[in-house]
Protein backbone atom coordinates (compact mmCIF):
# COMPACT_ATOMS: atom_id res chain seq x y z
CA UNK A 1 0.00 0.00 0.00
CA UNK A 2 0.61 3.48 -0.91
CA UNK A 3 -0.02 6.08 1.53
CA UNK A 4 0.66 9.99 0.96
CA UNK A 5 0.12 13.33 2.50
CA UNK A 6 -0.59 16.57 0.64
CA UNK A 7 1.72 18.46 3.27
CA UNK A 8 3.82 16.07 2.46
CA UNK A 9 4.06 16.87 -1.19
CA UNK A 10 4.58 20.62 -1.19
CA UNK A 11 7.54 21.85 -1.50
CA UNK A 12 9.17 18.50 -3.10
CA UNK A 13 9.73 17.44 -6.35
CA UNK A 14 6.37 16.46 -6.65
CA UNK A 15 5.26 19.75 -6.71
CA UNK A 16 5.37 21.22 -10.26
CA UNK A 17 4.57 25.18 -10.90
CA UNK A 18 3.93 26.76 -13.92
CA UNK A 19 2.39 30.34 -14.80
CA UNK A 20 -0.54 29.39 -14.49
CA UNK A 21 -1.07 26.57 -12.11
CA UNK A 22 0.30 24.20 -9.53
CA UNK A 23 0.04 20.57 -9.74
CA UNK A 24 0.89 18.61 -6.81
CA UNK A 25 1.73 15.05 -7.76
CA UNK A 26 0.85 12.47 -5.77
CA UNK A 27 0.40 9.00 -8.52
CA UNK A 28 2.60 8.77 -10.95
CA UNK A 29 3.81 6.66 -12.97
CA UNK A 30 6.56 4.69 -10.83
CA UNK A 31 3.94 4.26 -8.89
CA UNK A 32 2.76 1.55 -11.04
CA UNK A 33 -1.04 1.87 -11.15
CA UNK A 34 -1.62 2.99 -14.71
CA UNK A 35 -2.31 6.36 -14.30
CA UNK A 36 -1.45 9.63 -12.52
CA UNK A 37 -3.55 11.30 -10.20
CA UNK A 38 -2.86 15.32 -9.32
CA UNK A 39 -4.26 18.27 -7.10
CA UNK A 40 -4.58 21.29 -9.03
CA UNK A 41 -4.76 24.94 -8.37
CA UNK A 42 -5.38 27.06 -11.77
CA UNK A 43 -4.64 30.26 -10.61
CA UNK A 44 -7.49 32.66 -10.69
CA UNK A 45 -7.94 35.09 -13.80
CA UNK A 46 -5.69 32.68 -15.65
CA UNK A 47 -6.20 30.87 -19.47
CA UNK A 48 -4.18 28.27 -20.58
CA UNK A 49 -4.21 26.36 -23.68
CA UNK A 50 -4.27 22.88 -23.46
CA UNK A 51 -3.90 19.85 -26.06
CA UNK A 52 -2.86 16.78 -24.61
CA UNK A 53 -1.95 14.64 -27.57
CA UNK A 54 -0.71 11.66 -25.59
CA UNK A 55 -2.83 11.29 -22.77
CA UNK A 56 -5.99 11.59 -21.96
CA UNK A 57 -7.21 13.38 -18.85
CA UNK A 58 -10.12 13.26 -16.23
CA UNK A 59 -10.91 16.28 -14.32
CA UNK A 60 -12.75 16.88 -11.23
CA UNK A 61 -13.67 20.48 -10.11
CA UNK A 62 -13.52 20.87 -6.08
CA UNK A 63 -12.76 24.30 -5.66
CA UNK A 64 -13.81 27.44 -7.74
CA UNK A 65 -15.69 28.64 -10.99
CA UNK A 66 -14.18 28.73 -14.33
CA UNK A 67 -14.95 27.37 -18.03
CA UNK A 68 -13.15 24.86 -20.67
CA UNK A 69 -13.32 25.69 -24.39
CA UNK A 70 -13.41 23.45 -26.62
CA UNK A 71 -11.16 25.09 -29.70
CA UNK A 72 -12.36 23.14 -32.44
CA UNK A 73 -16.07 23.08 -31.73
CA UNK A 74 -16.31 26.69 -29.88
CA UNK A 75 -18.15 24.85 -27.60
CA UNK A 76 -17.72 26.57 -23.74
CA UNK A 77 -18.37 24.42 -20.34
CA UNK A 78 -19.19 26.09 -17.07
CA UNK A 79 -16.79 24.51 -14.34
CA UNK A 80 -17.80 24.47 -10.93
CA UNK A 81 -17.24 21.95 -7.39
CA UNK A 82 -18.87 19.01 -8.36
CA UNK A 83 -18.26 19.54 -12.09
CA UNK A 84 -16.35 16.96 -13.62
CA UNK A 85 -15.08 17.27 -17.53
CA UNK A 86 -13.52 14.06 -19.45
CA UNK A 87 -10.83 14.76 -22.33
CA UNK A 88 -11.38 11.62 -24.16
CA UNK A 89 -10.45 12.45 -27.93
CA UNK A 90 -7.18 14.46 -26.77
CA UNK A 91 -9.42 17.76 -27.06
CA UNK A 92 -7.64 21.18 -28.00
CA UNK A 93 -9.00 23.57 -25.43
CA UNK A 94 -8.65 26.41 -23.58
CA UNK A 95 -8.85 26.48 -19.23
CA UNK A 96 -10.11 29.77 -18.05
CA UNK A 97 -10.44 30.41 -14.04
CA UNK A 98 -12.65 33.05 -13.25
CA UNK A 99 -11.74 32.55 -9.65
CA UNK A 100 -9.00 30.45 -8.16
CA UNK A 101 -9.94 26.53 -9.55
CA UNK A 102 -8.51 23.65 -7.40
CA UNK A 103 -9.17 20.50 -9.71
CA UNK A 104 -8.57 16.87 -9.28
CA UNK A 105 -6.57 15.29 -12.58
CA UNK A 106 -6.40 11.85 -13.48
CA UNK A 107 -3.89 10.68 -16.56
CA UNK A 108 -3.61 8.22 -18.80
CA UNK A 109 -0.66 7.12 -19.41
CA UNK A 110 0.52 8.15 -16.55
CA UNK A 111 3.07 11.40 -15.71
CA UNK A 112 6.55 10.44 -14.43
CA UNK A 113 6.38 13.76 -12.43
CA UNK A 114 8.32 16.72 -13.96
CA UNK A 115 5.96 17.38 -17.29
CA UNK A 116 5.02 20.85 -18.37
CA UNK A 117 3.13 21.78 -21.32
CA UNK A 118 5.00 22.90 -24.35
CA UNK A 119 4.17 25.92 -26.71
CA UNK A 120 1.46 23.76 -28.04
CA UNK A 121 0.29 22.62 -23.86
CA UNK A 122 1.12 19.18 -25.02
CA UNK A 123 2.81 17.17 -22.14
CA UNK A 124 5.19 14.59 -23.76
CA UNK A 125 5.24 10.83 -23.69
CA UNK A 126 8.58 10.63 -21.06
CA UNK A 127 10.63 7.36 -21.00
Amino acid sequence: MIVRKLEDILGSEREVKAETWESRRLVLKDDGMGHSLHDTIIKAGTETKIWYQNHLESVYCIEGEGSVELIDSGEVFEIRPGTVYILDKHDNHILRAKTQLRVVCAFTPPLKGSETHDENGVYPLLD
